[in-house]
């Protein structure tokens, strides 16, 4: 999965010109500092003391990381930072609903024992994976532990983050019998078909086959499962409606506007600011009012318990939105 709060987004092309010949050295990767005192040195020696690895053995394996700019880059530009209209461009897709299509057609099987056996209905899963990586198209290029060695050793404003993904992946790599150097992915450390972070391998991946191997790189049926057991653990609610769209009259809406992505507006205090509630909803229902920016204005949405379970998968209402729209869109063509 995605980190939370951090997109898992199709690799962008760098475009040089042709004035650009000359190679920019800040631009090169370039080997991970291990002197004394140095925050890969330190982690080094923390990960012997705590989890008993050899010192020896990680100072070999980070010797041959290299820190890539590139990934710096990347990071800086999230997706997320587009308006609505924009973002769902890059999601919403002919081609990707089509490859949907053929992904839940080919694996329907598997998707309604999943959702038998966690509740999560297959246009969520399908969603999911879509945004992610276009069904396993595009799951990364990065060796995994160049990505979480770049941001926890030169990437401050989240370096306790990765640093804590880079010793979950170094523990996972152990528990899987796995070479630290094989596995890639997204610029910011995600792996396989869903995307997950290492802390989330570790915890929600699901060998679903029975065969003993929790792979989310080659095998759809581990990463549909591991997808559904991930919002089950987060609490997904069964056969509840993840969001609705609304009306709103005049501005008085906009002041319940928030960054708090949990429900915590009642329907009585919308209602008073103008927000038209749909017919069906108990009148004790908590939701979050959403606002997504249009060339010409804003759709308004009512987001709900399962709405705020979608963004533990990537703490943006964009993204919710868009694995729900490409969700629907996809169920729609079957």
């Amino acid at each position: 999965m995605k980190t939370p709060s951090l997109p898992c987004l199709a690799l962008a092309a760098l475009l040089l010109s042709a004035n650009a010949a000359r190679a920019d050295d800040t631009a090169a990767p370039r080997p991970l500092p291990l002197g004394k005192g140095s925050a890969a040195g330190n982690f080094i020696a923390e990960m012997a003391d705590k989890h008993h690895f050899s010192r020896r053995q990680l100072r070999r394996l980070f010797q041959q990381v290299a820190i890539q700019p590139s990934i710096l880059e990347r990071i800086a530009k999230p997706a997320e930072a587009k308006p609505w209209h924009a973002y769902r461009k890059i999601f919403l897709t002919e081609a990707r609903i089509q490859n949907g299509l053929s992904f839940w057609r080919e694996h329907a099987n598997v998707l309604a024992m999943v959702q038998d056996r966690y509740g999560v209905p297959p246009e969520i899963v399908v969603g999911i994976l879509g945004v992610e990586t276009g069904y396993g198209q595009n799951t990364g290029g990065f060796r995994v532990i160049d990505a979480l060695s770049t941001l926890a050793f030169d990437y401050p404003k989240r370096a306790d983050f990765f640093r804590k993904e880079l010793e979950e992946f170094l523990l996972l790599c152990r528990e899987e019998a796995a070479n630290p150097q094989d596995p890639k992915g997204s610029y910011a450390g995600a792996m396989g078909l869903p995307q997950f972070m290492p802390s989330s391998f570790r915890h929600f991946a699901t060998d679903f086959d029975g065969d003993s191997r929790r792979d989310i790189w080659r095998n759809p049926n581990d990463a549909i499962a591991s997808v559904a057991n991930y919002f089950t653990e987060h609490g997904w609610r069964r056969d509840e409606t993840s969001a609705v769209p609304v009306t709103v009259e005049g501005d008085g809406a906009r002041q319940l506007l928030d960054n708090d992505l949990k429900p915590h507006q009642n329907l009585a205090q919308l209602q008073a600011a103008g927000v038209k509630i749909p017919a069906g909803l108990a009148p004790d229902t908590n939701v979050k009012l959403l606002a997504l920016e249009q060339p010409d204005g804003y759709d308004y949405w009512l987001g709900m318990h399962n709405f705020y379970v979608i963004t533990r998968y990537n703490h943006s209402p964009l993204y919710a939105m868009a694995v729900l729209e490409l969700g629907q869109a996809i169920k729609a063509r079957l």
